[in-house]
C-alpha cells in the first residue's frame, strides 16, 4: 500500500502547527501495520527537519510554548512516554541546544515523535497540548476504530483513505464532534464546532453560536381559564 504524501503532510501539520497547542491537534496518529514502518520513518525524518526558533521569524515552524509551567508539563509527558515504553524517534524533553543566545531562556521544545505507543499509555490517553506526536499501529478497520474511540476525549478526528464506503462507516462510527476526511483542519466558521464525551457539549459556529451566547427565557402567560389542581381544599 503506497503512502499518501498528502496524508504525511497533514499528519505533521495537524500535530505540530501552533506548537501542538491547539484543541484539534492530531496527537494520536493511527497507522495501518502494512505501511507503519515506512510512514514512521518518513514522519520522524520530516519532524527532525522542522525549524524551531523565534516566532516572529516567518521561517520558524515551531515557536515557544506559552509558559514555563506548560513547558514542564509537556516535557514531563515526553519523559513519561519513554518510561512507558514508547520509542523516541525525534525531539526530546530537553530544550534545543542550538538556539541563539537570546532565545535560550525561552520555553522551546523540539517537535517530538513517540513511536510504538500503546493506546493504554498515559501519553495516548491524556491531553499533552504540545508538539508531541504519538504513533500507533493498527491491524484493520475494526481495530483502528476501536482504538480511536478508546479515549475520554472526542473533539476532532482525521481520516485518510480513498475508500468512500470506509469513509462513511468511520465517519459514522468515530466518537468525535468533527471528522475531517483527506484534509487537515480546514474549519469554516459557519460550521458547527464542538465535541463529545469529555470534549464538551453543545456547538458554536454559524447559527449554533446564537444559542451558545444567548440566555433563553421562558415566559408562560395564561390567556384564559384552565384547570389548576385544588390542593388542601
Amino acid at each position: 500500500m503506497p503512502i499518501s504524501s498528502a496524508a504525511l503532510d497533514a499528519a505533521l501539520f495537524t500535530i505540530f502547527s501552533i506548537n501542538g497547542e491547539r484543541c484539534t491537534a492530531g496527537s494520536r496518529i493511527f497507522i495501518q501495520q502494512s505501511i507503519y514502518p515506512e510512514f514512521v520513518k518518513r514522519f520522524a525524518e520530516r519532524a527532525n527537519r522542522l525549524r524551531v526558533g523565534d516566532p516572529t521569524d516567518p521561517n520558524t515552524q515551531i515557536g515557544a510554548l506559552i509558559s514555563q509551567q506548560h513547558w514542564e508539563k509537556v516535557s514531563g509527558y515526553i519523559r513519561l512516554g519513554i518510561e512507558e515504553g514508547a520509542t523516541l524517534l525525534a525531539g526530546g524533553a530537553d530544550k534545543p541546544s542550538d538556539l541563539p543566545a537570546h532565545l535560550k531562556a525561552g520555553n522551546f521544545l523540539r517537535p517530538t515523535v513517540l513511536a510504538d505507543v500503546d493506546n493504554r499509555m498515559r501519553v495516548a490517553q491524556e491531553e499533552i497540548f504540545g508538539p508531541v506526536a504519538c504513533l500507533l499501529p493498527f491491524k484493520d478497520e475494526a481495530e483502528g476504530l476501536r482504538l480511536a474511540n478508546d479515549v475520554e476525549y472526542g473533539l476532532a478526528s482525521y481520516i485518510w483513505t480513498q475508500d468512500v464506503s470506509k469513509v462513511l462507516r468511520l465517519a459514522r462510527g468515530i466518537e468525535a464532534g468533527m471528522v475531517f476526511v483527506n484534509t487537515q483542519n480546514v474549519r469554516d466558521l459557519r460550521q458547527p464546532f464542538g465535541g463529545v464525551k469529555a470534549s464538551g457539549t453543545g456547538r458554536e459556529g454559524g447559527e449554533y453560536s446564537f444559542e451558545v451566547f444567548a440566555e433563553m427565557k421562558n415566559v408562560c402567560i395564561s390567556m384564559g381559564d384552565h384547570p389548576i389542581p385544588k390542593w388542601g381544599v
